[in-house]
């Protein structure tokens, strides 16, 4: 199992008494390894974005932003649907940080906390919370691992996790930055994408790459799981 891999499910069930035990979380990358990535054809130079990397924190009313996401918070991690998508953003090529805690309420006591060695923070190890605290569609770390955990088998969307995320996403714009002004491109795989990102299913395994401005050297291909 990759660094990635065992970070994406350190707050699964089986990794609640590892955080009770006080073992901190593994530190990955989130592009995966350095052969990740779509070699066969490099990004379009794209133009520079004006200004610095944004900063997207995860939003203070989880609840509502779930809600408007059309999905329904549990008191509790349902396990029975489980999958794993990879999500990077870049501006100008530098990474921008999908935060940890999206759709979670880590206010409950239910929430666990921990850090890894970096000092990154890192919520889970939910087995019951005494009100809703948690979405099917959230993210634990810092990772850029978006989990599915749900007691249905419906795909959830990329657009649901940026409504969670409080962030706009549409066939023109991420976040504040909109086409034609600012150069938008969408990965899935490595290769691009040119419908709505919002529509994008979060399937198992499937690594999805947003380029804000002037892109990387290289495209991530893989999820790096």
């Amino acid at each position: 199992m990759g660094l990635a891999s065992g970070r994406a499910q350190l707050f699964s069930k089986h990794g609640v008494a590892m955080l009770v035990l006080g073992i901190l979380l593994a530190a990955a990358a989130c592009g995966g390894s350095d052969d990740d990535t779509n070699d066969e054809a490099a990004p379009s130079p794209g133009r520079s974005a004006s200004g610095t990397p944004p900063e997207w924190p995860a939003p203070q009313d989880p609840a509502e932003r779930v809600q408007a996401a059309g999905l329904e918070m549990e008191t509790r991690e349902a396990l029975q649907t489980h999958r794993h998508t990879h999500l990077d953003v870049f501006f100008n090529g530098s990474p921008v940080t999908v935060p940890a805690g999206l759709g979670i309420d880590i206010s409950d006591p239910g929430v666990q906390h921990a850090e890894d060695a970096d000092g990154h923070p890192g919520y889970g190890g939910i087995t019951q919370c005494d009100n809703p605290c948690i979405s099917p569609l959230h993210t634990h770390d810092e990772s850029g691992v978006l989990h599915t955990e749900a007691s249905s088998d419906d795909l959830r969307t990329l657009g649901q996790l940026f409504v969670e995320w409080d962030v706009r996403l549409d066939a023109s714009c991420v976040g504040e930055y909109c086409t034609p002004d600012t150069d938008v491109a969408v990965y899935v795989d490595g290769d691009r994408f040119d419908g709505n990102p919002a529509d994008i299913p979060l399937t198992d395994q499937t690594e999805i790459a947003i380029v804000i401005g002037s892109p990387p050297d290289s495209i991530p291909a893989d999820p790096g799981f």
